[in-house]
C-alpha cells in the first residue's frame, strides 16, 4: 500500500503515545533506571572491575575488554536517548528537534552476537550481570522508540474509487 491509498483519521481523542510517555511516571522511572546502570557500570568498570579484568585468563581478557567495549557504548546510547526524551519532557526539545538528535546518536537496534560469545563464561560474573541488564534495558528503549517514531494515528485504507462511483451511480439511478 502506498502513501497516497493510506489516510489518517482525524480523531480528537486520539491520543500521542510518545508526547504522554515522555511525560509519564513510567518514564522517570526507565530514565532512573537507565542512568543507575550507567553510573553502577562505570563504578565497576573503574573499580572492582579492573581488578577482576587482571585475574581472568589471557583468553578471556581479550573476551573481558571487547565486552566491556560494547557494554560502555550500549549504555551511551541508552543515556543519549533517555536525555533526548527527557529533553522533550521538559520542554526543552521538540520532537522534531529529538527526531535530528536522533540521527546524530544512533540507537543501534540489537546487536548480533559477540565474536567471543563462547568466551562470555569466562568472564567475571559482575560483568555478566551487568551486559544482560544493559541489553535487556536496550531491548525495552528499542521498542519504546520504535513506538515514539511510529506515533501517529491508524491507517484507514482510502475509499475505493471504483466503490464511490458505484455508489454515485446508485443514488443516481435510485437502487
Amino acid at each position: 500500500m502506498s502513501e497516497l491509498d493510506v489516510m489518517f483519521r482525524d480523531e480528537p481523542d486520539w491520543v500521542n503515545f510518545g508526547a504522554t510517555y515522555v511525560g509519564s511516571e513510567a518514564f522517570r522511572a526507565l530514565f532512573k533506571e537507565g542512568m543507575m546502570l550507567v553510573e553502577e557500570t562505570a563504578a565497576y568498570l573503574d573499580g572492582d572491575g579492573r581488578t577482576e579484568s587482571r585475574l581472568v585468563s589471557r583468553d578471556a581478557s581479550l573476551a573481558y575488554a571487547s565486552e566491556s567495549m560494547r557494554l560502555t557504548t550500549r549504555l551511551m546510547q541508552i543515556a543519549s536517548w533517555l536525555l533526548v526524551q527527557r529533553a522533550v519532557s521538559e520542554g526543552e526539545l521538540t520532537p522534531g528537534q529529538a527526531l535530528e538528535e536522533k540521527t546524530r546518536v544512533k540507537l543501534n537496534a540489537a546487536e548480533a552476537p559477540s565474536p567471543m560469545a563462547d568466551s562470555f563464561s569466562l568472564l567475571p560474573l559482575r560483568l555478566q550481570e551487568l551486559v544482560q541488564r544493559s541489553r535487556r534495558l536496550h531491548a525495552r528503549i528499542l521498542h519504546l522508540d520504535t513506538l515514539i517514531a511510529d506515533d501517529r494515528p491508524a491507517p484507514m485504507a482510502a475509499p475505493s474509487p471504483v466503490a464511490a462511483q458505484h455508489g454515485l451511480l446508485m443514488s443516481a439511478f435510485g437502487r
